[in-house]
């Protein structure tokens, strides 16, 4: 049936619904702490989220005098009340109350217990009371290693192994790799000792092999099967085979053919010799038995043993250990083995840790290869530092360190050099681990005096250079910053011979940049610095210096001293296109600059800042720079009053944004877009040039020039420029000359001309609605039709689905907000005189429909709902709100009976159409959908049209009568709710024919229920 709709005029108060009210003093879910006083008289504090009405009356209840208002008392018990759990646990949960019982030694099982008082005394006999802790034992550290002054060895050997590598062929000179011997079990002490007799009678020279042609990865594979093989052996009850292993293990490292991978050799061979010492200490240790005073039954030796405990025959055992390896004949085997298993002697007596390590020190003394001999003394002092705190003997072996330093350069090592075809910078650096090492442990408790004395000695050798670079990397560093003036006029008067001074001031620039030296020291550091980094021949250690001081430079100085140092890096990498060599260090370079500096925007105001950039002509370079540059920018003015308005730093970001911008295609992916769009959309949100709004407009015009490929950064420009029309307005107080009248139409145009280069529909729909808006907020209402005429003309451009977060969904939804938002703002923005009443209504209504929705889809329905809201609104005499200045259709029609009747007439065709899909929901035997629009239209209806027409009355009551028919598809509630509703609006209707139709109405609607 055709619809015969005529609106009717209400006040804006009977269309609401009026629902029960009760006044609440805090948020609903404001977390709130309640006292509950429980029967022990205990008070516990409760949190808990409250809730609206039942949360109010709690508090009351809780606030109220018990003895008063027994009630209200016993309604707060009960809504507070806790279960039997929390009650029995005093609000704890029980798990963590049984975790409480288990600390304490009555929640303890027996066995728990015993081990409990057996690791207290073991605690007591090496621990002393800590006053500061309330006098309970506190561990004392037994060795050097356990107070964490230095790095551990572990953090260093994964460097070593990586750095010093080679391409030549090795060799391993061993008798068991070749995988042929069977182990024959032997269970009896005879066969034992026959075997063992047999073993010795093998190791003869000539069972011994070597295997040479290895590449590094094989070497590396035949020492891990060595290792292998020793703690086979050693489980095997083969502990004359484990020794030998060990023994020709240590050999290799006599072995220095292939020189410059020893350092990764020593790391590989004293990881076995560190397992091999590992299982014959495990092994004494378990096999001594030890009886604890007060007990019959023998048990294995504590971890923290003393010698009084070592039974004889273990002592015996470990001696003989010990004269097993004094029998070796060569020297470095001996050492090395002896080294490994040196903390067996804390079975034999308490001070025997000293006088070995000061004994094998001097047995140091007979190598001969000053390579070898500085790794023995690292392995010395590497296994002493965690048997012992005594620091002795590592001071003796720094000394005998400097004590042959000179040999490093004589002849016969040149010789060596020569043989090995490498350069003696090469051969330097493979001394740096096991001097650095020594160094390091040296340096422990030590004063500044005494390290000053170190500095001293090392200076006054001939070539100090490597002992000045192991110094620098071992010594605190606050103790190399205190000393930066003396270090650098040492570095710059050092030869060249062996290290370089580039390697020495890359160091030092990498300490001063973490640990500055004193504030009236740092310009003479840097000046007597650069005069050395500037001098050097050498571009590419000159590159690499300055890369290292980049960072002191800018955290401790100010822009004119930045600026000198750009252009000294500018000029000597501009002749000869040398920066092409460079980029990695002129990047990282850039990077310290903007990352430090404490003055980001002078920084980029700099002359010499954008010729810098400009030496990156390799793009993905210049592109991850430019990145670089505005992610430092954004986290340094991540404040809210950080903003630009120096015309140089604008155009030095532009230009950066230029590059930016410029690298975006179509290959580029959603993650590198999204990356580079926040950058350059913090940095346009940043520039403000205060009440210049002109020149604010021009940058966003120049702006828009440059970043055309990226759509946020568009979007952000047109939010900008509306802001713009908005703060001019609030200037003007809504009253606009002619001057700020054409500025805002200025901005409007921008907006309306920029908007069509963005790809996305969506966003372009919403940045023209929101265009439209502040152009109708500036009366300028030609703009504003034009932005909303704009918009609606892209519904049927909008997809179906779009991707969003790599899934496909619906844009229907957006839709729906978008025309309720558009339809809110429609209610003000008066009618066109050239186009006809209620024109860009009829143009919505034309173009929604070809928008492709989905199969028994609601959406379109709602929307034609919406629009009736609209209708109804457009209707009455004063509509519910206005813009200051702007005569919408309320005062420009009226109530002029042709407008009414052009409304009434687009209500009629809005129901028709809504009619038409009832009976299309029908077809379907969508029951549901049917149901639930017919209760919709019905709400409009008896809403907002006349009900003393009959053909409306007769169709408001056979939509009833639709939703009653398929009731049971309907929620329970929502019948009797809108049923309430109409009785509501009954009684509100002031327009007596209405409130009689919908008395009628009622009762009629009643009668079906």
């Amino acid at each position: 049936m055709s619809a015969q709709w005529i609106c009717v005029r209400r006040r804006q108060d009977e269309c609401r619904r009026y629902l029960d009210q009760f006044k609440v003093f805090d948020h609903p879910l404001k977390q709130s702490t309640i006292t509950v006083l429980e029967c022990r008289g205990t008070r516990t504090k409760v949190s808990m989220i409250a809730n609206g009405a039942a949360a109010a009356a709690a508090a009351a209840a809780a606030n109220s005098n018990n003895s008063l208002n027994p009630m209200a008392a016993a309604a707060a018990t009960t809504a507070l009340s806790l279960d039997p759990l929390s009650l029995a646990f005093d609000g704890s949960d029980p798990l963590s109350q049984f975790a409480k019982q288990q600390e304490t030694s009555l929640g303890k099982d027996p066995l728990s217990r015993m081990v409990a008082e057996m690791d207290d005394l073991t605690v007591t006999t090496t621990s002393t009371p800590d006053p500061a802790a309330g006098g309970k034992p506190t561990k004392e550290p037994v060795n050097l290693l356990e107070m964490d002054l230095i790095e551990p060895w572990a953090a260093r050997r994964g460097a070593i192994l990586n750095k010093y590598t080679t391409s030549e062929k090795l060799s391993i000179v061993t008798s068991f790799l070749t995988g042929g011997e069977t182990i024959k079990p032997q269970t009896t002490m005879s066969e034992k000792v026959k075997y063992r007799l047999e073993q010795l009678d093998d190791f003869e020279e000539g069972s011994v092999r070597q295997m040479l042609d290895l590449s590094q990865q094989e070497y590396v594979v035949k020492i891990e099967q060595l290792n292998h093989e020793l703690v086979q052996a050693w489980n095997q009850d083969q502990r004359v085979k484990a020794l030998k292993i060990a023994i020709q293990c240590s050999k290799l490292l006599s072995d220095t053919s292939v020189i410059q991978f020893y350092p990764s050799k020593f790391v590989l061979i004293t990881d076995i010799l560190d397992i091999f010492g590992r299982l014959v200490y495990e092994r004494l240790r378990t096999k001594a038995e030890y009886v604890r005073p007060g007990s019959r039954e023998a048990t294995s030796l504590p971890e923290n043993f003393t010698p009084e405990m070592v039974p004889e025959t273990a002592k015996e055992t470990c001696q003989n250990w010990f004269y097993k390896i004094a029998s070796i004949r060569e020297l470095l085997p001996r050492l090395y083995v002896e080294i490994a298993i040196l903390k067996c002697y804390s079975f034999l007596a308490r001070d025997e840790f000293g006088q070995a390590l000061r004994r094998l020190t001097k047995m140091i003394r007979g190598i001969g290869d000053p390579l070898v001999a500085i790794y023995a003394r690292c392995y010395l002092c590497r296994v002493g530092m965690g048997l012992t705190l005594d620091r002795t003997y590592i001071r003796e072996n720094l000394d005998d360190v400097l004590a042959v330093y000179h040999t490093i350069f004589n002849g016969g090592i040149r010789s060596e050099i020569a043989r090995h075809r490498i350069t003696l910078n090469v051969y330097i650096s493979l001394y740096l681990p096991a001097l650095d090492w020594i160094l390091q442990g040296v340096t422990i408790l030590t004063t500044d005096g005494q390290l000053d004395e170190i500095l001293q000695r090392c200076t006054e050798k001939k070539n100090p250079a490597l002992l000045l670079q192991s110094a620098m990397q071992s010594f605190r560093s606050d103790f190399i910053a205190g000393r930066a003036c003396q270090l650098v006029q040492i570095i710059g008067s050092t030869s060249e011979e062996g290290l370089s001074r580039a390697q020495l001031l890359r160091l030092l620039g990498s300490i001063l940049s973490h640990t500055p030296p004193p504030t009236e020291q740092r310009a003479a550091v840097l000046t007597n610095a650069w005069k050395t980094i500037s001098a050097m021949g050498s571009i590419e250690d000159y590159i690499q210096c300055a890369e290292m001081w980049a960072q002191y430079t800018s955290q401790h100085f100010g822009l004119r001293e930045i600026d000198s140092f750009m252009g000294d890096i500018l000029q000597h990498m501009t002749p000869n296109r040398a920066y092409e060599q460079h980029y990695h260090e002129l990047q990282m370079i850039v990077d310290k600059i903007v990352s430090n500096t404490q003055d980001i925007h002078g920084v980029m105001a700099l002359d010499n800042f954008l010729p810098l950039l400009d030496l990156f002509q390799k793009e993905s370079i210049k592109l991850e720079v430019c990145k670089n540059i505005l992610t430092s920018y954004r986290n340094a003015s991540a404040s809210d009053t950080a903003i630009i308005n120096d015309p140089v730093v604008t155009n030095a970001l532009m230009h950066i944004g230029r590059v930016l911008n410029d690298s975006v295609n179509a290959l580029t992916g959603e993650d590198e877009r999204r990356q580079i769009s926040g950058l350059i959309c913090h940095f346009v949100r940043k520039v403000d040039f205060g009440r210049d709004f002109e020149q604010q407009l021009a940058f966003y015009v120049e702006a828009r020039s440059v970043l055309s490929n990226l759509d946020s950064a568009l979007s952000t420009l047109i939010h900008s420029v509306n802001r713009l029309a908005t703060s001019t307005r609030r200037i003007v107080r809504g009253q606009h000359t002619q001057k700020t009248g054409a500025f805002v139409k200025a901005c409007v145009a921008y907006c309306f001309i920029t908007i069509p280069s963005i790809i996305d529909v969506r966003t372009r729909m919403e940045l023209y609605l929101q265009s439209g808006q502040v152009a109708l907020l500036n009366v300028c209402l030609q703009q504003a039709d034009s932005c909303f005429e704009a918009a609606l003309n892209l519904i049927p451009e909008v997809p179906r689905m779009v991707e969003i977060d790599g899934k496909l969904q619906s844009t229907e939804g957006f839709l729906k907000t978008y025309v309720v938002n558009f339809l809110s703002t429609l209610v003000i923005v008066p009618d066109n005189p050239t186009q006809g009443v209620l024109y860009l209504l009829r143009l919505l209504l034309d173009v929604v429909p070809r928008y492709s929705f989905e199969p028994n889809s609601n959406a379109l329905s709602s929307i034609y709902l919406h629009v009736l809201d609209f209708l109804s609104v457009a209707a009455q005499e004063v509509y519910p709100y206005h813009i200051v200045n702007v005569i919408s259709n309320d005062e420009l029609y009226g109530s002029d009976p042709k407008f009414i009747a052009e409304v009434n007439e687009l209500c009629c065709t809005v129901c028709d159409k809504l009619l038409h899909q009832l009976k299309e929901l029908l077809d379907a035997n969508a029951h549901r959908a049917q149901s639930q629009l017919a209760l919709d239209l019905f709400l409009k209806i008896i809403t907002g049209a006349d009900l003393t027409v009959d053909k409306m009355f007769t169709l408001t009551y056979n939509l009833w009568n639709l939703a009653v028919k398929n009731r049971n598809v309907l929620d329970g509630k929502q019948l009797q709710s809108v049923l309430s509703y109409t009785e509501h609006l009954a009684e509100v209707t002031q327009i007596q024919t209405q409130h009689h139709c919908l008395v009628a109405l009622l009762e009629k609607m009643k009668s079906r229920l």
